[in-house]
């Protein structure tokens, strides 16, 4: 039986001694990598293995594009959403769908187009758009702190200004870091300089990694200043009306700080196993346990929707109308609590 070579993973460096069968089996490190075949084939002729954890990654990338572009539809065509709580969670759901789409299209050009150059313009846009959406984070927790800290003066034309500062400074750098591939900063000349995921090199990710964990410093911190806020005020207003620990003030209040835990809880549990793996591992690594951390990474623009979109109020009546032309009386009428920070 003759053999064929497998695809080169989309995302992992190619094993110059991986070959499988013509029967589909398994290289060694049983991902089904492979590399390519002499050069006498062209890449038109040869074989296509493709790895299904790219398929996942891409499965998920379509999942993303598709639940952020309506979050971005709804804010774009609602002029009433244009308050900096709303243009920060705008650029959130933007970074995400842009890194969705950057996942497809990587997929499309690894398994089709076969080229260096496609390979790179993708995963700088996917670079670009994840640090997007980790600074939107950021940007996000620093607008409710201070919109608690100074809540009689932040609402002002200053705020506006400050959201478009942070708005720049975020997306420009975001796209400073996505440059960096396409710049040359790759480690496409020399293999044994690659990190886990190629083309990015081992100095590159252990920045972004290093970057990433500064940044969920700097949010614990926040989001712990604002549960302090949150039960702060909560107390002043029960001792005002002699409120009970049982009553549903009290309750809402211990909701509130319990979404900020999940909030955090689980940012930190989609980014931080690939973060740490990043700056411990290298390519000479198992593959499998880069897509089994890369995944769930992926995972936190699906969640992302759901915890700073769907459940405010506003984007809530701008959906059902988009959807169905009316808003239910249970969601016209329903009341801002402390769960909602």
């Amino acid at each position: 039986m003759s053999e064929a070579p497998a695809a080169t993973s989309s995302w992992l460096n190619p094993d110059s001694t991986a070959w499988v069968s013509g029967t589909g089996g398994l290289a060694n490190n049983g991902t089904g990598l492979g590399t390519f075949p002499p050069e006498s084939l062209a890449p038109s002729q040869m074989p296509l293995f493709v790895n299904p954890w790219d398929i996942v990654l891409c499965t998920s990338g379509t999942l993303i594009a598709c639940e952020n572009a309506l979050v971005v539809l709804v804010i774009w065509q609602n002029p009433a959403l244009r308050a900096p709580m709303f243009l920060l969670i705008g650029s959130l759901a933007l970074a995400d769908l842009l890194a969705g789409l950057g996942l497809v299209l990587h997929f499309t050009c690894a398994y089709l187009l076969r080229s260096d150059a496609a390979q790179l313009l993708t995963v700088g846009l996917v670079v670009a758009s994840f640090s997007a959406s980790v600074f939107s984070l950021l940007a996000i927790t620093i607008d409710r702190y201070l919109s608690l800290y100074y809540a009689l003066t932040y609402n002002s034309e200053r705020t506006a200004a400050f959201t478009y500062t942070m708005l720049v400074l975020l997306w420009g750098l975001s796209l400073c870091l996505g440059l960096l591939p396409v710049t040359g900063v790759n480690c496409l000349a020399e293999e044994a300089t690659c990190s886990v995921v190629r083309p990015l090199t081992k100095n590159n990710i252990a920045v972004l990694s290093v970057s990433f964990l500064l940044l969920f410093g700097l949010m614990l911190q926040l989001y712990v200043q604002i549960c302090k806020i949150v039960m702060r005020h909560a107390h002043q207003i029960a001792l005002q009306h002699h409120f009970l620990a049982a009553t549903p003030h009290y309750v809402t209040t211990r909701k509130g700080v319990s979404t900020l835990a999940i909030i955090l809880g689980t940012f930190a549990a989609c980014w931080m196993p690939f973060t740490v793996y990043s700056l411990i591992a290298d390519y000479t690594y198992p593959p499998l346990y880069t897509y089994a951390t890369l995944v769930p990474a992926t995972y936190n623009s699906v969640i992302n929707p759901v915890i700073y979109a769907f459940r405010n109020q506003e984007i809530q009546k701008a959906l059902w109308l988009v959807c169905c032309g009316c808003v239910p009386a249970s969601v016209a009428h329903r009341a801002r609590t402390p769960s909602d920070v």
